[in-house]
């Protein structure tokens, strides 16, 4: 489990590696809000917005970064085994006065094997699904996923926020491992050589999708592929971190109305999501150091946290949604040996994917930084925004709130690029 470390008052400038990926907005630069302050919270608060979980294993083959996404070829390995499952048919729904849906899947893949996982493709079935959080659920927490999804007659649960079992607690959360996280543009999830996710016999998958009923309300079945192949073959396995960093970001100065306050954005987010939602934002304020009641303002969200163990990291996805355009990632900032392992400058919502880099050396208690920079500008300009009422945007699940996010894969040596698999 990573422990928050202070805020970093340092410009992540020197570049090593520059990924660009779409096209709206010219390259920026994230520049932190510059929250100093050592500020270490209770573990109970850390482990409630940082999700460090053993999800399987990752690598990465070459020193310049590279997408994630490709296609696996069954053709050339006889090992490889193709699992392919549909969601139950489901209808989004909103509450009132809201516009979004968080619900979960239970997905039966029939693995009747120990296998691994070497990739994974989530198919939204329309345009109005958002992202999708795809979670194993293992051989003993089976019967619980089952039991929660026949109390629904088969058409899953609502879940806010990630993939979850209803009344599951915290603890068994943390100890469900990640398959894969889907945003548009991200396409299949083809792991890098060496590497992948374990997948014991009888594991189901529950399905976190989040539907934008701006988009669309009608009925949906989405798809999930998987390539497995034995748990005997040699794989290394993997921990991902989560980091995240809280977004606030005011009205433009030529915008008004009654959520463009901080408070009136809270009692915005209440009346959508209830206590659950205003509770989240002000957390991550606070574990990042800020004033959970009156956090600074502004185009831009930082937050540096601790490298959970030693290894290498090899993989890495950010994630923001439409408002933002830049995004970096800095190990050891504000130090000789500060480093930008990912930097973004032209984000796009619609082309989001994950990067298999070269293995980056980390030790336990190195600190890593993401810094995300916005356009609140964008909240007037694009159609799909102009739905929602203008307010002060914190973080948020919602289309029209924001997020920044950035998730890391380690190692704890590095893969073989050569493997065959």
């Amino acid at each position: 489990m990573t422990d928050l470390i202070e805020h970093a008052d340092t410009d992540p400038a020197d570049s090593a590696d520059r990924v660009t990926e779409g096209a709206r907005g010219g390259p920026v630069a994230p520049k932190p809000r510059g929250i100093a302050g050592a500020m270490r919270r209770p573990r109970a608060v850390i482990v409630a917005i940082c999700v460090v979980v053993v999800a399987g294993t990752l690598g990465a083959v070459a020193m310049a970064t590279t997408s994630g996404s490709g296609k696996i070829n069954t053709a050339t390995n006889s090992l490889i085994s193709t699992v392919s499952v549909a969601s139950p048919r489901y209808t989004p729904q909103a509450a009132v006065g809201a516009t979004d849906d968080y619900h979960c899947s239970l997905v039966n893949p029939h693995i009747t094997k120990n296998s691994y996982v070497i990739s994974s493709q989530f198919r939204p079935g329309s345009p109005e699904v958002h992202h999708a959080v795809l979670s194993l659920v293992p051989p003993s927490m089976t019967a619980q996923a089952v039991a929660a999804n026949a109390a629904t007659g088969g058409k899953g649960w609502t879940c806010f926020g990630a993939p979850s079992l209803p009344g599951a607690s915290l603890a068994a959360f943390l100890s469900t491992p990640f398959l894969s996280v889907w945003a548009p543009g991200h396409g299949a999830d083809v792991l890098p050589k060496g590497t992948g996710i374990s997948l014991p016999k009888g594991s189901l998958v529950i399905e976190q999708v989040h539907y934008n009923l701006l988009v669309g309300d009608k009925p949906v079945t989405n798809g999930l592929v998987l390539h497995t192949v034995p748990v005997s073959t040699p794989l290394l396995p993997m921990q991902s971190q989560y980091l995240v960093a809280p977004p606030n970001i005011p009205c433009p100065a030529d915008v008004t109305g009654p959520y463009c306050s901080y408070q009136g954005s809270l009692n915005y987010l209440d009346q959508r999501f209830g206590s659950g939602g205003v509770e989240m934002t002000k957390l991550i304020d606070q574990a990042c150091g800020e004033n959970p009641d009156n956090p600074p303002a502004g185009d831009t969200a930082t937050c540096t946290w601790r490298i959970g163990g030693d290894g290498y990291i090899v993989r890495i996805q950010p994630h923001m949604h439409l408002l933002g355009v830049g995004f970096t990632m800095v190990l050891n900032p504000g130090t000789p040996q500060a480093k930008t392992i990912l930097n973004v400058p032209n984000y796009n919502f619609d082309y989001q994917k994950a990067y298999n880099v070269a293995p980056i050396p980390v030790s336990s208690g190195d600190r890593i930084q993401i810094n995300c920079t916005y356009n609140p500008t964008l909240a007037q300009q694009l159609p799909i925004l102009r739905k929602a009422p203008p307010h002060f945007v914190t973080f948020g699940d919602v289309s029209s709130d924001e997020m920044c996010v950035g998730v890391t894969w380690q190692t704890s040596s590095v893969p073989n690029s050569h493997d065959s698999l």
